[in-house]
């Protein structure tokens, strides 16, 4: 089995920058961050952006917080940013602005989790860890234990089945990890699964026993008309805006406030055509001071300093 899908990765692995032998391990830290709940194709030219600007952690941590979320553009879920630049403070603090290499190291850094830690340990650093994420999971999930999708969350029975498959050679067992991972990124998917692509078909335990169905149907996140919705609308604006936005150029057209508007007009414009209730806006931005992503300032709203 390790022979035959490390064998089909081999042949037909996408080329991505962070796999590359000479990305540095930092390259390969921003990237498993960016990827959690976001496809290659949006991360690519923001993750290009970022080791552009910043190619080594002592980059990032010379910079405010607010130019992380800044950079971190649409991808989603910025407070990912804000742990980016946690974790490269870390690094020049402890560890003299170099990516630690074990697991252990990993993650004692700021927001990393332990999937992110032994994925920068094994992709990075070419250790022998278990890695776990979605795509992995559902491949043993169907491979070896015959259902369609794994639990809605991670449990030590499958923790325990990944560390029995991982190979006992550090080497192939980095293989191994993103070979798995990528048949599930791009086979065997969670709805539409390419079977007849897939090279061990075969031995699938799923295929064998007919395809059962889900035991549940996973549930996507609304986004129209949501506190999220508003929130990032927000957020685009703070990114544009060269000074502090004031709280009334969210509840109306900066227009009839007297205000110009000419750096932020179009995710101001975006923001209003959402017409928000006002008590909608007052805990997208009582959020995004919460969380850190955003500060306010006797001239009102903007990034993190």
């Amino acid at each position: 089995m390790h022979h035959r899908i490390t064998g089909w990765f081999a042949a037909t692995a996408r080329e991505l920058p962070w796999r590359e032998p000479d990305c540095s391990a930092w390259g390969v830290l921003v990237s498993e961050v960016m990827l959690q709940q976001t496809p290659v194709v949006r991360v690519l030219p923001v993750w290009q952006e970022w080791l552009e600007r910043w190619p080594t952690p002592a980059g990032l941590a010379g910079e405010p917080a607010g130019e992380a979320v800044r950079s971190w553009g649409r991808l989603g879920y910025p407070r990912r940013a804000l742990r980016l630049h946690a974790a490269a403070a870390a690094i020049v603090r402890d560890h003299g602005g170099t990516v630690p290499g074990t697991f252990a190291e990993l993650l004692a850094l700021p927001g990393v989790g332990s999937y992110t830690a032994a994925a920068v340990a094994a992709f990075a650093y070419g250790r022998r860890e278990t890695v776990v994420d979605t795509n992995i999971r559902r491949v043993h999930a169907r491979l070896f234990s015959g259902v369609a999708l794994p639990s809605p969350s991670l449990s030590a029975t499958e923790m325990r089945l990944a560390a029995e498959l991982l190979p006992d050679d550090a080497g192939t067992s980095v293989r191994w990890n993103a070979a798995v991972m990528e048949l599930g990124a791009l086979v065997c998917t969670a709805r539409a699964p390419k079977c007849t692509d897939c090279p061990v078909r075969d031995s699938c335990a799923w295929l064998a026993a007919g395809e059962p169905p889900p035991s549940y149907v996973p549930k996507g996140q609304a986004w129209h008309g949501t506190d999220r919705q508003v929130r990032g609308a927000v957020l685009a604006v703070l990114r544009l805006a060269d000074s502090p936005v004031p709280p009334e150029m969210f509840q109306r057209e900066p227009a009839d406030l007297g205000f110009a508007a000419e750096g932020i007009g179009v995710p101001l414009a975006a923001l209003h055509r959402l017409n928000s209730a006002a008590e909608q806006l007052e805990r997208a931005l009582a959020g995004l001071l919460g969380d850190g992503l955003a500060e306010l300032h006797e001239g009102g709203y903007q990034l993190p300093a």
